[in-house]
């Protein structure tokens, strides 16, 4: 009589259950890393946008500034990130021009992590 053991299917079984588990464990990391990488984009996105909302003002109204997930949302006409905020900092150069940091902040996966990201660029005066 031809067939397996009971030692054999068990094994087979486990070898099994642990490729499934492995599979799984690689597509549960690749959907975080999704995630994260979007939201990464967007904060990228919204801090070029914020370079380019103060490249656009005159000179003299550059100020420092902080905008809220409200503020985010009216100005990008898109979603904000989660607890995100934006903050524009400037600091003198000199009499000709403003040393601009963008800091964008928000929290990964809903968690106490923070991350941010920041751009900083040199206006001058006129």
């Amino acid at each position: 009589m031809k067939g397996f053991t009971l030692i054999e299917v068990l094994l087979a079984l486990l070898i099994v259950a642990f490729s499934v588990m492995a599979l799984l464990s690689i597509f549960i990391s690749s959907i975080f890393l999704d995630t994260a990488n979007r939201n990464l984009t967007a904060a990228i996105s919204h801090a070029q946008y914020a370079l380019e909302y103060i490249k656009n003002k005159n000179f003299l109204d550059i100020q420092n500034e902080t905008w809220d997930t409200a503020k985010i949302d009216t100005l990008f006409n898109q979603n904000h990130l989660n607890s995100e905020s934006v903050v524009i900092a400037q600091s003198p150069w000199g009499s000709y021009g403003k040393d601009v940091v963008v800091t964008v902040k928000w929290k990964y996966r809903s968690i106490v992590k923070e991350r941010s990201i920041v751009f900083e660029t040199l206006i001058t005066g006129e």
